[in-house]
């Protein structure tokens, strides 16, 4: 491969960014793949949806994922892409916007995948759910 074509492909990749509502704020979402299986990946404490596709090795767990299933990739509340200034966001509130971020994506069920805080906050939301 020579330099430069690596970024190229990534960035052919990328899906278009779209907001959902999560009460009065915007939260940025994209969808990929199309498997019969959804997954949500709630990120950890730091995350923008245009930085991740600029890192090859969260590229590739992206593309490992959605080659079985719908991925839906957001940002929370007060980082990247999603509405900022928000104060410090409670526990409920970010479980409000892992659940916009899947009616958006006209999701039901989903499998929860967090990274670092979004470690703590996948199993809260399934703790709710059920």
């Amino acid at each position: 491969m020579r330099a430069g074509q690596g970024r190229v492909m990534l960035i052919a990749m990328r899906p278009s960014t779209r907001h959902a509502r999560s009460g009065e704020l915007s939260i940025a979402h994209q969808v990929i793949g199309d498997g019969p299986l959804d997954i949500i990946y709630v990120p950890g404490w730091i995350s923008n949806l245009d930085q991740a596709w600029e890192f090859p090795k969260m590229v590739h767990v992206f593309e490992r994922l959605s080659a079985f299933a719908r991925l839906i990739l957001f940002d929370k509340r007060g980082t990247g892409l999603s509405d900022r200034n928000v104060g410090f966001p409670t526990l409920e509130e970010r479980m409000q916007d892992v659940r916009a971020a899947m009616d958006a994506a006209g999701s039901r069920r989903a499998a929860l995948m967090g990274t670092s805080e979004g470690g703590y906050l996948a199993p809260a939301r399934s703790r709710r759910a059920g």
